[in-house]
């Protein structure tokens, strides 16, 4: 396994390996046979939706919240059993997708983001990016926290058995249209709605926080991605369990995290302390103004690039890495 140097970012002299491509197209491409020669099934249905669920709760509870953020701890054997779960979305190894997000908060909206749609447009930030034999290597540099444990190295490297295991407990549990449906349709599903929090969530959505990118809440993408739509939230404190901060943003993998850690299978989950929270109320009237300007931006003109500025993260990227003094457990 090496250890990627590209910098390049925005699909500029981008590489794209047709046969690595051929699972992700074939996916989309089956799915028009498979709906004109399977009969609907309102089973078929509800199993769609479970899957997508638990499956979304691998990408945004284990890839995101765990392994990218470090949001909560866990023993050894559940944190296989996210990575695991996480990697049945066929979205890569859990070492690969989480040290390429890590590097998308250090560098997001910036020019050597990865899939920035201010940068680099919809499609290239929704799912280019991810299809670029270019960005196949894994950032071993942005994850050795993770990449000492030999069983996520294990895992990140054959990254397509979580996802054909799952495949065959369709199969075994109703054969064909089983795999059709709680296989390819859940999973080109769960793939656009993961890729949604890269693209329409630095596009369309409210600004409460002043941040260094486009970052947006957005109510139904949090109901799409089970509370990564509230994306502001997040990039202004990235390492909280919880990226819904009011009652009314709902977040339903803080709720089944809470459920998880009065069984005892998580624990210390990090919490935004009122003072991150409410921080918003002690804006002054350039960043109000600055607030009201990018919740019009156009997608189709390019602003100019955010000044940085410090959040009360310290170690954005890194989850919690350090010391972060306005969490509260």
């Amino acid at each position: 396994m090496s250890t990627s140097t590209q910098t390049n970012a925005g699909g500029r002299g981008t590489k794209f390996d047709l046969v690595a491509l051929i699972p992700f197209i074939g996916w989309h491409l089956l799915l028009v046979p498979g709906f004109l020669f399977i009969d609907f099934k309102w089973e078929y249905a509800a199993l769609v939706v479970a899957t997508y669920v638990l499956r979304m709760f691998g990408v945004t509870a284990g890839y995101h919240r765990y392994f990218s953020h470090r949001a909560f701890k866990t023993n050894r054997a559940f944190q296989f059993v996210l990575a695991f779960l996480a990697q049945t979305s066929a979205q890569k190894g859990v070492l690969w997708w989480a040290a390429n997000h890590r590097h998308h908060h250090r560098h997001s909206d910036q020019e050597q983001d990865l899939h920035s749609p201010v940068r680099s447009g919809f499609w290239w930030s929704h799912m280019g990016w991810f299809m670029a034999s270019d960005y196949e290597a894994t950032r071993l540099e942005s994850i050795r926290d993770f990449a000492r444990f030999p069983e996520l190295v294990w895992l990140n490297r054959f990254h397509a058995v979580p996802a054909l295991v799952a495949l065959g407990v369709m199969w075994l549990l109703g054969g064909v249209p089983w795999m059709f449906y709680g296989g390819v349709v859940s999973t080109v599903l769960l793939w656009h709605g993961t890729f949604t929090i890269n693209s329409l969530s630095h596009i369309f959505g409210s600004r409460r926080y002043v941040t260094t990118d486009t970052s947006r809440n957005n109510f139904l993408l949090a109901l799409l991605t089970m509370g990564e739509g509230w994306h502001n939230n997040h990039h202004f404190h990235q390492n909280t369990a919880n990226q819904g901060w009011f009652w009314w943003e709902l977040d339903a993998t803080y709720a089944i995290l809470k459920v998880l850690s009065f069984l005892g299978l998580v624990s210390d989950l990090r919490l935004v302390s009122d003072q991150t929270k409410y921080s918003y109320r002690a804006y002054g009237e350039a960043q109000q103004a600055q607030l009201a300007a990018e919740a019009t931006f156009n997608l189709w003109r390019k602003p100019a690039p955010p000044t940085p500025s410090k959040t009360p993260d310290e170690v954005p990227a890194l989850g919690g890495l350090a010391p972060q003094p306005l969490l509260k457990r």
